[in-house]
């Protein structure tokens, strides 16, 4: 499993960075689109859409509010700020039912409230996406900031966890992540919080980035144990099997989905601050 996940990395990543940083935003933007639609489609499993019929009309659904949502912002750029804010919102009340959730105690989500929760993870995810690397002039290297702090968040957990894991997180959501993982995704995104004060130390102080880092890693880890929840509830223990030793597009993008509206929101902050 461990080779199969080096190697589907060592693949993609390079595809991930030269995308990021030579392509146009339009451009990346359609094959994020494709991403994102890919994960919509495993969406619907977690959903409980089995009709053909019911996939595509989802699908449908989904590009529909991802090119309102450009068009939206795009036309009223006022709208970025408040929509990032909502975004975040939504995560934050995703964190605080994972506190609460009992299994015994948990009610039933139907098809209909899970498929619109997809849309709530999926469209902002995209759109805070095309927005940061469109927006700033230093986009492209933002965006691959972003991926580089999951990423490096992720491995920590992982490695740590396997290593020193024993205080187990959530045990009735996914019983192989540890406080002690989270420990290490939190000591490697506080030196990513280092690294960004170095690149860019107009952006705040470095303990105001380290801590952005952080909660931006927090987050993701929010995304993770969310779909990890959905999966579960839905008998699943993977979301797709398109990537090998990965699982799905979904159980990749999982934690960029929480985190990226957050990025964009802070990033807005961080320049009204200045």
């Amino acid at each position: 499993m461990l080779l199969q996940r080096l190697v589907t990395a060592l693949v993609l990543i390079p595809l991930v960075v030269i995308g990021v940083l030579q392509l146009s935003t339009v451009v990346l933007g359609l094959i994020l689109a494709l991403v994102v639609l890919l994960g919509g489609y495993e969406w619907t499993r977690l959903a409980g859409i089995a009709p053909p019929f019911g996939k595509l009309l989802y699908l449908t659904v989904l590009t529909v509010c991802m090119a309102g949502a450009a068009f939206a912002v795009q036309s009223y750029p006022v709208l970025i700020l408040p929509a990032a804010l909502l975004a975040v919102l939504f995560w934050c009340l995703v964190a605080v039912s994972l506190l609460r959730y009992h299994p015994i105690g948990a009610s039933a989500v139907g098809t209909i409230e899970k498929s619109a929760l997809g849309l709530l993870v999926l469209v902002p995810a995209w759109l805070s996406l095309l927005l940061v690397h469109g927006v700033y002039q230093d986009g492209p290297y933002l965006v691959l900031f972003l991926l580089v702090l999951i990423w490096v968040a992720d491995s920590c957990a992982y490695f740590t966890g396997r290593r020193w894991g024993r205080i187990k997180l959530a045990p009735r959501i996914s019983p192989g992540k540890t406080w002690e993982g989270v420990y290490g995704a939190l000591a490697g995104a506080a030196l990513c919080g280092v690294v960004l004060f170095w690149w860019r130390p107009e952006s705040g102080s470095i303990l105001m980035l380290i801590f952005f880092s952080v909660v931006i890693a927090l987050v993701s880890i929010v995304g993770d144990l969310f779909e990890s929840l959905l999966k579960r509830q839905s008998g699943l223990k993977d979301s797709g099997t398109l990537l090998p030793g990965h699982g799905g597009v979904l159980d990749r993008i999982d934690s960029l989905c929480a985190a990226s509206p957050l990025f964009l929101c802070g990033l807005q902050l961080l320049e009204m601050s200045r």
